[in-house]
């Protein structure tokens, strides 16, 4: 009788645990409890034979995307099937902490750093109650990439260091910039000259929508967006991957760019943005350079087909390596709902180069085998 229950038991978690067998763009994702995954504006890590997909948790209605709990994770190993593994860093009860419930926590990305032997999250920070204008950039670490993780600091990022390119003559501009209309041409050059660099020379620059790469030497570099999201910043962490090393640079200054993913195919450097139109969907861009300091050389929109020009109704947040896989990229996404956040969808799909360029094709139903043949 209990070896019969056994296999019973076993049968049902086989089906459970195996009910995905594809991607479906767009569409409602079960994890292996039956329950939408809730991980947006997430990011993959991949350890010890098993993927792990954070993101963010977001709850219903009114205040939803606020951290009301934390940042979720959820574990695969065919990366079409999720277990949920709870909240791995939680929000604080302490409103005196920079992290505590309400704050807002945004495109958590975890890496591991092979000095200290530790995981590293990092994420966009802004404090409770102050809306978009702290701006920072803050770090967590966890012995396992199941958590917890602790909240170690948040930065703005290379107080009093200018970027490894930046011209003097630009150190100490004599205009007066206080006096120049947004949007203007004057202003644009201005700001593509360095008025919001300067402006945040002292306090450090701005951090919001950012993702994590690290490289094959182990260099790790956060890509952020700065400057009232006017400009890309790529900024080199410490060792330990803690810190800064005060080693930066700017990326398409005045560009207007957020939702940065990067990867590296062929020794050449390929990054997805998006334009800046809040909650609503907008044409991708696409950049390539050989070296990650630049320069980055523009290559347009990367999506083809019906809906292009929105990127599907999403907006980029990750791009990962499948292992296994010689040179198969995904392409992760988020089509957000801000009237009901937790009911957000994702969009994975393949990345093909072609003739140096990164290609987004869409798909509605897709797997890794299929793909291949």
């Amino acid at each position: 009788m209990k070896l019969k229950y056994s296999i019973v038991i076993g049968f049902v978690c086989s089906f459970v645990f195996g009910q995905n067998k594809h991607f479906a763009p767009g569409k409602e994702w079960k994890d292996t409890n039956g329950v939408h995954i809730n991980a947006h504006g997430g990011g993959i890590l991949f350890a010890d034979g098993t993927y792990y997909w954070y993101g963010e948790f977001k709850t219903e209605g009114k205040g939803g995307n606020t951290a009301l709990k934390g940042v979720s994770c959820y574990a695969s190993k065919d990366l079409y099937n999720w277990k949920n593994e709870g909240i791995v860093l939680k929000v604080e009860e302490d409103r005196d902490s920079e992290i505590t419930k309400g704050c807002i926590i945004e495109r958590p990305k975890v890496v591991f750093n092979k000095k200290m032997g530790k995981y590293v999250m990092w994420f966009h920070l802004e404090l409770k109650g102050c809306g978009y204008d702290a701006a920072k950039a803050a770090v967590a670490i966890s012995d396992t990439p199941k958590g917890p993780f602790e909240f170690k600091k948040s930065y703005r990022p290379n107080k009093a260091t200018w970027p490894i390119d930046f011209k003097d003559k630009f150190k100490n501009a004599s205009i007066d910039e206080q006096t120049l209309k947004s949007w203007t041409p004057e202003w644009l050059k201005a700001v593509k000259n360095g008025m919001l660099v300067r402006k945040d020379f002292h306090k450090g620059q701005m951090s919001r929508d950012m993702t994590i790469y690290v490289d094959d030497d182990s260099k790790a570099y956060l890509i952020h967006s700065s400057e009232n999201n006017l400009t890309l910043h790529i900024s080199e962490l410490t060792d330990d991957y803690l810190d800064f090393t005060e080693k930066w640079t700017r990326v398409e200054p005045a560009g207007h760019n957020e939702a940065p993913a990067v990867f590296k195919k062929d020794g050449i450097y390929y990054m997805i943005t998006s334009g800046c139109t809040g909650w609503d969907p907008n044409e991708a861009r696409s950049f390539k350079s050989k070296s990650i300091w630049g320069p980055w050389e523009a290559l347009g929109n990367p999506c083809v087909g019906k809906d292009a020009d929105l990127t599907f109704h999403s907006q980029s947040t990750y791009i990962f390596s499948v292992q296994g896989k010689k040179d198969q990229f995904i392409f992760m996404a988020d089509r957000w709902n801000p009237k009901n956040p937790i009911d957000g969808t994702y969009i994975w799909l393949p990345i093909k180069i072609t003739e140096e360029k990164p290609i987004l094709k869409w798909f509605d139903k897709w797997n890794l085998e299929t793909l291949a043949n």
